[in-house]
């Protein structure tokens, strides 16, 4: 029977914050302030599309350019490879669902073999960025149903789904599945999780898999 894994990206399958990567082209202060908030969205003080959309205006008018620096400078986690590949040899499925961009997600996600992806989308006129995203915002309720259509287009049985994330917006994702892990996660995802991994690599995640 297979499986399915649904993971979020940034600070997970990712050691980076894409829009951190991003606002690093307006200043030092800028980036500051970006993971400020970005730290208080994911301890679950903030509400996660207005945490977005606030730091998306501090982007207004960078070149689109810096989307390809952001890719360039990310880091994977130790570990994604095998992952994909031992869930792969179970006949399953990997899916990562990001608060953060398709236009960095898409490269990597075909790069590293993962199925699903699903990511906002940022808007763009005349080569440069407009501080905003286009469609909908993939917040906690979009990640949880990402996760609740592929377990019905797949026919994964719920208790051999596992989600991974690590801040506020991925605790409906991660209570929609029979295995959830807080990886490197915020005190309050650690606590709701049925499993915790504090070791930044995801070959931890291979003995947790369903059977």
């Amino acid at each position: 029977m297979s499986v399915l894994v649904v993971t979020d990206v940034d600070s997970t399958l990712i050691r980076d914050e894409v829009i951190e990567l991003l606002a690093r082209a307006v200043g030092p202060d800028a980036e500051a302030h970006v993971a400020a908030v970005t730290e208080r969205a994911m301890r679950g003080e903030l509400d996660f599309a207005a945490s977005l959309a606030e730091r998306l205006l501090i982007l207004e008018g960078l070149p689109a350019s810096v989307v390809d620096d952001a890719r360039a400078a990310v880091t994977v986690t130790d570990g994604v490879p095998e992952l994909v590949a031992a869930v792969h040899a179970l006949g399953g499925a990997v899916a990562a669902v990001s608060g953060g961009f398709h236009e960095v997600l898409d490269p990597l996600a075909a790069e590293l073999r993962i199925d699903h992806a699903r990511a906002n989308r940022l808007e763009v006129v005349d080569g440069r960025l407009t501080g905003r995203s286009t469609g909908p915002v993939i917040d906690g309720a979009a990640k949880r149903d990402t996760l609740e259509s592929l377990r019905l287009n797949l026919g994964i049985p719920r208790e051999r789904i596992m989600a991974v994330g690590d801040g506020a917006n991925d605790l409906l994702m991660m209570e929609a599945a029979g295995i959830s892990v807080a990886f490197c996660a915020k005190p309050l995802v650690r606590e709701r999780a049925t499993h915790v991994v504090s070791v930044p690599d995801f070959r931890e995640l291979i003995p947790l898999l369903p059977g």
